[in-house]
């Protein structure tokens, strides 16, 4: 098939984290000539702008009052995804410990989801040749029509163990514990929990290297593609 020929494919990757959502997300929207949106980092970034600017996280109605201020913009380039609030370039900031423990309080916001899946689908509409968009809501709510949906899953310890490489000195058992209070909170909350779409196929990555994972989502959208 020539890729000149081939349908713009919007693929839907939720899972929750340490699963390898955002390695596998670009490396397969890198590989197949795709845009790539990490939906997490823009919730991210909101959450930076509102500790930066001293919102009191445990009051929903302040965090709802500003949600619409900061200006949050996604480069969607696989290779070098990069996110700016107000012209600033907010990358490294927004994966600190201190913006991870108050994501999910600011992400339950309804006004904050909103705001925020409004620019997430925006996006995706704007994708010429398709995208990639990584989340924990995108096949359910932000994205329900999306050509294909993939629900990554894995073990806690296999989180752990991933997510604890990833973030440095982290020890194995708070990094479980942690992981294990963010799903509850994201599966729990009222406006667009954490949850597997009932049309997403699911792969569970426990025993998978990154690169059989890949391999399987590739593969995936591009049988998507065949049959279009």
């Amino acid at each position: 098939m020539e890729n000149g020929a081939a349908q713009p494919v919007i693929v839907a990757i939720d899972g929750p984290s340490g699963t390898g959502k955002s390695s596998t997300s670009k490396a397969v929207a890198a590989q197949l000539g795709l845009a790539y949106l990490d939906t997490g980092a823009q919730y991210r970034a909101i959450t930076w702008w509102m500790v930066t600017n001293g919102i009191d996280i445990d009051d929903p109605s302040a965090i709802a009052a500003v949600a619409g201020k900061p200006e949050i913009v996604s480069g969607t380039d696989p290779n070098a995804p990069t996110i700016t609030v107000d012209g600033t370039d907010v990358s490294a900031p927004i994966r600190t410990q201190e913006v991870t423990s108050k994501v999910s309080a600011v992400s339950a916001v309804p006004e904050v989801r909103a705001r925020i899946t409004e620019l997430q689908r925006s996006i995706a509409a704007g994708a010429e040749h398709g995208i990639v968009v990584e989340g924990r809501d995108i096949g359910t709510t932000v994205l329900p029509d999306a050509d294909l949906k993939i629900f990554l899953t894995a073990s806690p310890e296999a989180r752990a163990a991933r997510r604890s490489g990833e973030l440095k000195g982290a020890d194995l058992h708070s990094t479980r514990e942690a992981l294990l209070k963010r799903d509850a909170a994201d599966s729990s909350r009222k406006t667009s929990p954490l949850a597997k779409a009932d049309d997403a196929v699911e792969v569970d990555t426990t025993d998978l290297t990154l690169a059989q994972v890949i391999e399987c989502v590739v593969t995936l959208v591009e049988e998507k593609r065949a049959g279009k």
